[in-house]
């Protein structure tokens, strides 16, 4: 889940006038350096790119890195050079607020990308919405943020006019994953845990919902703070609960430790959660007792997809010492939908950007659609993503994590 910015007129810019690190430092230097002139477009990006969340982090700080790093390379908007500002916000709201406090005073900063988690995202929406500035998540998916408190009663409400993401929700995710668990791997019972934090709780509700819907039984429901990494307590409750499959709604640093402990603990049964456990870190934590586990996540296997061959090959090529990890493919293309708007704006204004460019864009913004590294992306009436594909994820090696996770079946939740 992360955040990221993807954002008169001089010459052109003369070729192989722009240098970007390939890799840069884990603080809040600018990447993606303007030595060619032109006016100067930053994108934010926010994300936890320090802490135990650090593998996501980075994977979507790079992949917005390469999209500039593009940008700047085919001269994609005449005149405009853009760079990042990245910023760490360890997965905490307080520090994702900070930030995009940060990034509202940098006039130069045209949009963002990030955050990761969704209860940052929440901790942000609010300040760029009151600046009229753009905010593209590839990683949020709690549905309140787009459509509204109320959107499981029947009432959808947009909050934030500025605020758009290219992953789809928890209210498809959590059901998506049930409906497999249920029909396909005929799991009856289940213990449902979560972390208490807006993504999980949300998830792991979601997911209880449709699973008791379709005639599957809760065995147990516990609440873990995720920071303590002892599960021995919770483990024995699962162990004797009678469940055949556990539900976790977090995130992998927690979710590993309890994968292992459960399974230690004599619950010989898989644990599965959302695209938060969806990491290589994941099976670095549970080790070989994670071999079985499930993880949904957003899309469509990027590997697989002929969309991606170019990115998977530039970011390979750009020598990022980090994996894309999850939210590579979907930070890559959050950052060039920010881009495909100024561009729309720069071009609507005879070539130079107006002075209420972040408005603009935001309303720009709304109408974007091109085909990207994730497939079409576009944005519904309420800012969500309209690529609504899913993909179930199991463990099936643990000798490689960087190769353990394979996908097992993709698809749309069909309510």
């Amino acid at each position: 889940m992360r955040q990221r910015s993807l954002i008169a007129i001089t010459a052109a810019l003369t070729a192989g006038a722009l240098t970007l690190t390939a890799c840069g430092s884990r603080d809040d230097k600018d990447k993606g350096n303007a030595d060619g002139g032109g006016t100067t477009v930053v994108i934010g990006v926010d994300a936890p790119l320090t802490g135990d969340l650090s593998a996501l982090g980075l994977g979507i700080r790079n992949s917005v890195d390469l999209a500039v790093k593009q940008a700047n390379d085919k001269k994609y908007v005449d005149g405009i050079t853009f760079k990042i500002q990245a910023t760490d916000d360890q997965g905490q709201p307080s520090s994702g607020q900070a930030n995009a406090t940060k990034f509202v005073a940098n006039k130069e900063l045209l949009g963002a990308v990030g955050p990761l988690n969704s209860s940052v995202g929440e901790s942000m929406q609010k300040v760029f919405d009151d600046a009229k500035l753009v905010l593209v998540s590839p990683a949020n998916t709690n549905p309140a943020m787009t459509q509204g408190p109320d959107w499981n009663g029947g009432k959808k409400v947009r909050p934030y006019k500025a605020y758009f993401r290219t992953a789809t929700t928890d209210a498809i995710q959590g059901p998506f994953a049930a409906q497999y668990l249920y029909k396909k791997a005929k799991k009856k019972k289940v213990f449902v845990v979560d972390d208490k934090k807006t993504y999980g709780a949300g998830l792991a509700a979601t997911f209880k919902d449709e699973f008791t819907k379709l005639g599957g039984k809760v065995a147990g429901t516990e609440h873990i703070n995720p920071d303590t990494k002892d599960f021995g307590a919770v483990a024995t409750k699962i162990r004797n609960s009678d469940a055949d499959v556990v539900y976790y709604g977090g995130e992998y640093p927690a979710a590993g430790p309890l994968s292992k402990q459960m399974k230690k603990a004599g619950a010989k049964i898989p644990l599965v959660g959302g695209d938060g456990i969806y990491s290589a870190d994941y099976i670095k934590l549970s080790g070989k007792d994670g071999k079985g586990d499930y993880a949904t996540s957003v899309g469509q296997p990027v590997e697989q997809l002929p969309s991606a061959k170019e990115f998977i090959a530039n970011y390979k090529k750009a020598g990022y010492k980090e994996a894309y990890e999850a939210y590579g493919g979907y930070s890559y293309d959050s950052a060039w939908a920010i881009i495909e708007a100024v561009k729309k704006v720069v071009e609507d204004n005879d070539g130079e950007l107006p002075s209420d460019a972040r408005a603009k864009i935001v309303e720009a913004m709304q109408n974007v659609s091109f085909d990207g590294v994730t497939g079409k992306v576009s944005f519904d009436e309420y800012g969500d993503a309209t690529n609504k594909q899913l993909t179930v994820y199991q463990v099936k090696d643990t000798t490689d994590p960087a190769k353990g996770w394979k996908p097992v079946e993709s698809g749309t939740y069909t309510g």
